[in-house]
């Protein structure tokens, strides 16, 4: 089975001022928060079909402020996802369920 990528599911930044950047992203491109996560110190926002989750945090004393990218692959098939993955060097962990 064939799988392509649909689109960017969500993007993780860390920020210092997580209050400021969400005003930021509202009123500078009309972002909506969806969903607050207390726990984590997390604000997912709406971002068209993608989301922009921005996390409480300190960036890591080398590189940039993002956390992570997620691509929302279509049709989700692991083995076919592995089978064209596994030749490039890239081993595919665990598999888990996420919001967004």
């Amino acid at each position: 089975m064939t799988f392509h990528v649909e689109r960017i599911d969500h993007v993780v930044l860390r920020v210092r001022d997580l209050p400021a950047m969400v005003k930021f992203y509202e009123q500078a491109l009309g972002f909506k928060v969806e969903r607050t996560l207390e726990r984590l110190s997390l604000v997912q926002m709406r971002a068209g079909a993608s989301m922009l989750d921005l996390i409480q945090g300190e960036r890591p004393q080398s590189g940039g402020n993002m956390d992570h990218l997620c691509f929302r692959i279509e049709p989700f098939d692991r083995p076919a996802i592995e089978s064209r993955l596994s030749p490039l060097g890239v081993a595919i962990s665990e598999t888990l369920d996420r919001y967004g």
